[in-house]
């Protein structure tokens, strides 16, 4: 699972400072199979997360085995949870990424436990359980296996193909626990795809894995989101994404217009400023006075894509969040990311 000859010292610069000072830390690794990056293995404490109540996110119980993530995304809303750990949401977010490398054997213990009441989790909800460090770690089966074990409904929400080497086990899991699935495919040009999402799979590759899970006999969603303004919100983008879509055999697909919280913002605006300067003051005007796009331009937005899912065949019904586009779990009440 990790890499004895890469440790790197803990009181190194490239080390993470603000879990050095923590107990947790087993140590940091740094390989030339991810060049630029150090992983930073720790203990987890817990493996299950509560969202507050008073959240507007559409579930109420996450899993995160990793924190930070290598897909680099420049408008992820993720950013602001490294600095908690005094690094900076850019780079570092995208190259400083902590592993929990006890974290199956932890949720085993908290769904043991008498209290669990086999809510659903979501996983996919802050960082991506399926990025390229999951191909090292192999957190994910044991994390599936614990989920599936205990009777916990799960959902997972991912930009990896790495999720193929796992269906076999997760469609088995689907016989015996309710599982949704979900591929966040938001960018439908290729050279788009690749400045705004450089470290994630390509939009090819995402559909294939969307026909992977449908020929596993398992539905899929497909998350159109973030949509970005002026860029990937044109008729002919839209149409495009959604005949795509249903080429692959999505069952369904999910829609959100960007959201820049600080930590973010400054990173997409950034890259904004660099790729498509000519769009920095519509952006500007756009989201002066919030993180979400105003209503104007969301009712203006639904008013467009709407239409265009539901004569697709890709609606999804469900209780849906107007802010995450977010819809309750199937199997139940109590609500999850899909």
């Amino acid at each position: 699972m990790r890499w004895s000859a890469q440790e790197l010292d803990v009181d190194q610069p490239s080390t993470l400072p603000g879990l050095a000072r923590l107990n947790n830390l087993v140590r940091s690794v740094q390989t030339p199979e991810f060049a630029g990056m150090t992983f930073h293995e720790v203990l987890a404490k817990s493996a299950l997360n509560k969202v507050p109540g008073q959240s507007s996110m559409p579930f109420g119980w996450t899993i995160n085995p990793y924190r930070g993530c290598s897909h680099a995304c420049v408008y992820c809303f993720a950013r602001p949870t490294h600095s908690y750990l005094d690094l900076n949401t850019g780079e570092d977010f995208d190259r400083q990424i902590v592993v929990k490398v006890n974290v199956a054997e932890v949720l085993r213990n908290e769904l043991g436990k008498p209290s669990w009441k086999r809510h659903p989790v979501a996983l996919g909800t802050n960082t991506d359980p399926y990025q390229r460090a999951e191909g090292r770690y192999r957190l994910m089966p044991g994390i599936v296996e614990a989920l599936t074990d205990s009777g916990t409904p799960f959902s997972i929400l991912t930009k990896g193909t790495l999720l193929r080497r796992d269906l076999e086990q997760i469609a088995d899991a689907a016989t015996r626990v309710p599982v949704d699935l979900a591929l966040s495919i938001a960018i439908y040009d290729d050279d788009l795809q690749q400045s705004v999402e450089p470290g994630t799979p390509t939009t090819r590759a995402r559909l294939a894995t969307v026909t992977a899970v449908r020929d596993a006999g398992l539905d899929c969603t497909i998350f159109l989101m973030p949509i970005l303004p002026f860029l990937t919100d044109t008729r002919q983008h839209l149409d495009e994404a959604l005949r795509q879509a249903k080429a692959a055999g999505a069952t369904s697909v999910l829609y959100t217009a960007l959201h820049l919280r600080s930590g973010v913002r400054e990173w997409f605006m950034q890259w904004l400023a660099s790729e498509h300067p000519e769009l920095v003051p519509r952006y500007e005007q756009l989201y002066g006075h919030g993180a979400y796009a105003p209503k104007g331009y969301r009712r203006w937005l639904a008013a467009r894509i709407k239409p265009l899912i539901r004569s697709s065949g890709l609606e999804r019904r469900g209780r849906a969040s107007p802010g995450s586009g977010g819809v309750a779990h199937r199997s139940t009440e109590a609500p999850t990311l899909f």
